[in-house]
């Protein structure tokens, strides 16, 4: 169950209520075989299942590294995240970063969505410039740092 929270005092957003969003941010190595049509199966199969369990996010498939953020209430995100542990389309995850705060959703309306590897940064930097409190500024800052590391680095140039 998501709790909410009201903001108090003289904040941007007085008065109005949001929620604690547990987020992960993972990568992983795509098994021999996955191709095109089979990530496209997933993000199909992901809509349906993060929208009955509150869960929204991205996906980035590039140069076989699938590159994910993941959100919602705690038990629902953990418990995909235990699931894709033991995908046999996942090899090598590795967890990027988790937190869990008082926040708006990034992607409120994208149960799952993928961006290609040449996107990526276009997207998260539209993110960023329309973010309306600092700790989504914080998160998607993070995440473009991420995105500059060695081992993610052909996921934003498509290679």
């Amino acid at each position: 169950m998501t709790e909410f929270h009201e903001l108090r005092g003289d904040e941007p957003g007085y008065g109005s209520t949001l929620p604690t969003i547990y987020s992960v941010v993972y990568c992983s190595r795509a098994s021999e075989g996955v191709d095109e049509t089979e990530v496209q199966r997933i993000v199909t199969s992901s809509q349906l299942w993060n929208r009955k369990h509150q869960i929204t996010g991205l996906l980035v498939f590039g140069s076989g590294i699938f590159f994910q953020w993941l959100e919602g209430p705690r038990e629902e995100v953990m418990s995909l995240v235990a699931m894709l542990r033991t995908d046999r389309r996942h090899g090598d995850i590795v967890v990027l970063g988790e937190v869990e705060e008082v926040r708006e959703r990034l992607f409120p309306d994208w149960g799952m969505e993928r961006v290609g590897g040449e996107h990526i940064r276009e997207v998260l930097e539209d993110a960023l410039g329309n973010a309306s409190d600092s700790k989504n500024e914080q998160a998607l800052q993070q995440l473009l740092d991420q995105l500059d590391s060695p081992a993610l680095s052909g996921l934003s140039t498509g290679t």
